[in-house]
């Protein structure tokens, strides 16, 4: 009997064993050094298809820039008059990059950069209509999205348009003792084409990874450890192996007396 609760006593401590997570596996910036020759603060939007954009044009002839600046109003379905209060037109742009703008018609703004889109535009008003405008150009639906083995997954909404990789999964409450650090992915896309990137956050090369800066309608993705999983198979079967054991341990009692 006394060699029966040896072997029970050694099963329990193999499984605590085991179910344990290293140091080594969750503290985050621990490998490497950070390459300062290769961190860059510098960001650039780009734009892409179903980017809603904001578009303001200025200039000091007000009456110049009405036509470029038009409100959206919401109406009455019974009365046909305007209700609410009046926001700015958004421009959609669409599968092939293009916008349609006031007067001007359809511009290509799909691909571009803010500043590529801003210079396009004032050389298409100044200026034959209107001289020296000043353009300002915002996402208004930028958002990324966290999913996965994080505290608060999600999508949120981002309104200056800038977000690291790291304060995106501060937003979603970081990570859960059991999401794996070394391998999160980003699911990005570029032309068309979804473009997988996997980021370690137990190295200081996240600085310098292309995707430390999100873009618009990225995914962030974190996957649970193996042990974690391992924990979900056994929760799920857990009277099964109650069942297991105790027939065991019954045996083992009686092949021992």
């Amino acid at each position: 009997m006394q060699k029966a609760k040896k072997i029970v006593l050694l099963t329990l401590l193999l499984v605590q064993l085991t179910s344990c997570v290293s140091k080594k596996e969750i503290t985050y910036f621990q490998n490497d050094t950070i390459e300062q020759a290769k961190v860059s603060n510098s960001y650039k939007t780009i734009f892409k298809p179903d980017d809603l954009l904001q578009i303001t044009v200025s200039a000091i002839d007000f009456e110049t820039v009405k036509p470029f600046n038009l409100p959206a109003v919401s109406f009455a379905t019974t009365t046909d008059r305007a209700i609410g209060t009046p926001q700015q037109q958004t421009y959609l742009i669409n599968n092939d990059g293009y916008i349609d703008f006031p007067v001007i018609g359809k511009i290509k703004l799909g691909g571009l950069t803010r500043e590529q889109a801003i210079k396009l535009l004032k050389s298409k008003l100044d200026p034959d209509y209107v001289k020296n405008p000043t353009i300002n150009i915002r996402i208004a639906n930028f958002s990324i999205t966290v999913l996965g083995d994080v505290k608060n997954p999600g999508t949120y909404t981002i309104p200056n348009e800038r977000i690291t990789i790291l304060e995106a999964l501060g937003l979603a409450g970081d990570l859960n003792i059991t999401g794996k650090r070394n391998t999160i992915k980003v699911f990005r896309e570029i032309n068309g084409q979804k473009i997988e990137y996997n980021v370690d956050l137990r190295s200081n090369k996240v600085f310098t990874s292309p995707v430390y800066y999100l873009q618009q309608n990225d995914l962030v993705y974190v996957d649970q450890n193996k042990s974690s999983s391992q924990d979900a198979a056994f929760n799920r079967n857990t009277g099964l192996f109650v069942s297991i054991g105790s027939i065991l341990v019954s045996l083992i009692a009686v092949l021992t007396r």
